[in-house]
Order: C-alpha cells, then structure tokens, then sequence
C-alpha cells in the first residue's frame, strides 16, 4: 500500500474514532465488528487511556501453558515463528480462549514496544480490559481479524496494527486460542492476515497426539513431521524448517501424504500424469529428490511416507466431518492446488469445495457463510440466500454485509 494511501486511512480512522469517543456514533465508515466492541468497551468503561494491560497471575497464567496442547505445538514450530518475527520485526503471541496472553515472541524493535503495553504472558488483552484489539476479535468471532492504527479503542495502541487467526484443534475444532502477529501500523502489508492464518494452521498440525486429535501426529512421537498447506497457497515444512518444491514434487508429496498405506509406482504414476505421455523414469526421477529433500523418509515397493503426516485438506474433511462449519471455513484457505493437471487432485479439489458448500446450505453459519461469499465465492448466491432465510428477520450484524454480497453477485 503506498504511503499516502495509508496514512489517509489512519486519519480516517483517527477521526471516526474520535467522533464515537466524543459524541458516541461514527461520521465515517466502520468496520461492523470495530464498531461493536468499541461499544463493548464503552459499556465496560474502560478508559480510553489505558497504558497497558492488566496482568492475570503469574503462577496460573505458567499452569494453563503447561497444561495447553498449544505449548508442545508452539515448541515444535517455534523457530518458524520466531524466524517470522525476526525477518518482519513483528511481535508474535499466542493466546488462551479467553484473550489472555500465554507466550510471545519479539523481533528487536517490537519487542521493546510489546513490553511497554503488557503484550507479555500473563496480560488480558480482552476488549472489556484493554478495549478493542485482533487478539480479543479473532477468539470473539473465531475467525481472523485486523485492528489498524486507531481501531484500537486505548489511543497508546494508535500506532499498531494487529493480525490474529484462531488456532483449533484441527479433529475437534475446538479453539484453543488466538495467534497474533503485531506492527507498527506504517508497516501495515496486505499479507498480514494472510501470514497470521498460515502460522495459525502451522501451530495446529503441530497440536500432540490426544484423544481429540490422533490424526496429525503418532504417539510418543516428538517432532511434528511433514505439514503441507495444499488449499489456496501451497506450502510444505518438515520438521518446522520449509521445503522448497516445484508444482509437481508437490503434488507427489501430497498424493503420499494423502494415501499414508503408501503407492505404487502404477499407481502414483496414474493419479499424477493420467493418460500423459510420461515415462515411469521421470516420476522415479522426482520421487529421488524428494527422498533427498525428506532425508531419506521415502519408502519404495510401495511408495510411503516414513514420518508423521498432516495436510489442511484432511483437517478440513475432519472438521465437516465433525460439524464444525466456521472451524471448516476458516480452514478452508482456498481450491486445492489450482491449477494441477494431476486427475487424482482435481478430483479431490472438487470432492472438498462441494463438501464445504454442502456443509454451509445444511448449516449457514452468519460469519461463516460471510467469509466464503467474501474470500472464497463471491458469486454464489445460494449460499447466502440459504443464510439469510436461516435468519429470518432476527438482528444479526452480518445482515447488511451479506446483502452486499447478494448485490455484487447480481452484477
């Protein structure tokens, strides 16, 4: 975003926040969900001085940690967050349910400017203590949320910028809590939220072995093996480092981490090239690398992956599966893999959408149903039709939203 463009949108926001702290309404555009915990702030009188958050108890705040699944998942990914904190001098932390911080990590700048206002263990960053901030509206809304400039209800965090995806647990889409990633707002970048949900999903293939989740990794197992993001944006990291692969290594790393009893080379042969013109020696040829890139996790007589294995799209089926429809959405980052002439992956790429809309019309979840017409189908306007019947006239405040959407879908 160009400079002037940003800072016309900070002065945007100063004035409507200024306007609802002295009179109470808005003279200019605000996001729904700003606007309401603004008033949730202003119903709790919290002051619009506050300099820091308050502090929950130290001893208790180290018990809910070691008693989380999130801390084994934030040791096994940490040197990713921490590396993404350090290259973006960012501040990341993760919460409980309840907006309370649990652990953080600081780049230089921001980490010094983090401990100013409290974003430390053991600090409530809830909106009725510290007023409206992402951490407080992602495990509010369960779904990712952006607080720039002076969105913030305290004027001390008028020169953040926030981003916060919720972490669930990927098998029985309970949330755990938020993960957060803070700035200073000039550096406010269109990836923000983006970068917190890929970190959030990161932090949930990484969740230990539990009754709740038995999928993503084998018990008594320490390292959180292979994570691929397949839906939307393809990414893959082995043991927390990230591989770099071309389209089609990926897409034999994910038809084998798809199928854990393993394949054959016929059969690996089949679901990636179809009825192409492709010897078995090139497929051979790029299962070789990935043995090397895998260190040596690679089976052969059949192919099968040696490691613990977790995909987006089998935690996506596993929250359908289940019910959880916004934990499915909001995991849902986009098609499988657009794009791949693989038969087997196009076949599964339209198998998850139409599960994923089939979930949304039997169950049209608001907040749902609004991020899938927002982010992933604009123009279907069953869905959204499906919603609002759903509703019927009761007060919600995603309403004047998703007629928008029903407007865009008609032009």
């Amino acid at each position: 975003m160009a400079d002037e463009d940003l800072q016309a949108r900070r002065v945007d926001v100063m004035c409507a926040w200024t306007t609802f702290i002295e009179h109470g309404d808005v003279a200019a555009a605000v996001r729904p969900e700003i606007l309401l915990s603004w008033g949730r702030a202003r119903k709790a009188r919290v002051s619009t001085e506050v300099e820091a958050a308050p502090m929950a108890d130290e001893s208790e705040t180290d018990a809910v940690w070691r008693g989380s699944p999130l801390q084994a998942a934030v040791e096994a990914v940490g040197s990713e967050l921490r590396r993404t904190a350090e290259d973006g001098d960012l501040v990341v932390a993760v919460t409980d349910p309840n907006s309370r911080i649990l652990w953080t990590y600081g780049g230089r700048v921001m980490r010094n400017k983090a401990e100013s206002v409290a974003f430390l263990p053991g600090g409530r960053w809830d909106d009725e203590s510290v007023g409206t901030n992402a951490l407080d509206l992602a495990n509010r809304l369960d779904a990712p949320s952006m607080v720039f400039s002076a969105e913030h209800y305290a004027r001390g965090l008028g020169n953040w910028v926030c981003w916060a995806a919720p972490v669930h647990d990927p098998v029985s889409g309970r949330r755990l809590g938020v993960l957060d990633l803070s700035t200073t707002w000039d550096r406010t970048h269109p990836i923000g939220l983006a970068t917190a949900r890929v970190m959030a999903r990161l932090i949930e293939t990484a969740i230990p072995y539990s009754h709740e989740h038995p999928s993503v990794r084998a018990e008594g197992t320490g390292e959180p093996g292979l994570v691929m993001t397949l839906l939307g944006t393809a990414e893959t990291w082995l043991d927390g480092a990230r591989l770099l692969l071309n389209r089609r290594q990926t897409e034999i790393l994910a038809l084998l981490a798809l199928h854990p009893e393993g394949l054959s080379l016929e059969q690996l042969h089949a679901m990636v090239y179809g009825d192409q013109a492709v010897t078995f020696s090139t497929l051979k040829a790029e299962v070789s690398h990935l043995r090397r890139a895998l260190g040596g996790q690679l089976a052969s007589r059949p192919y099968r992956l040696l490691m613990p294995t977790a995909t987006d799209v089998q935690q996506v089926l596993a929250l359908i599966r289940g019910g959880h429809v916004v934990a499915a959405v909001e995991a849902y980052g986009g098609d499988l893999l657009p794009g791949t002439n693989s038969p087997a992956l196009s076949e599964l790429a339209d198998y998850v959408a139409v599960a994923l809309r089939e979930a949304l019309l039997a169950d049209p979840q608001p907040d749902a149903v609004l991020r899938y017409s927002q982010e992933l189908a604009p123009y279907d306007r069953e869905v959204v039709e499906s919603c609002l019947s759903r509703l019927d006239g009761a007060p919600h405040p995603t309403i004047p939203l998703l007629k928008g959407r029903l407007a865009v879908a008609d032009r």
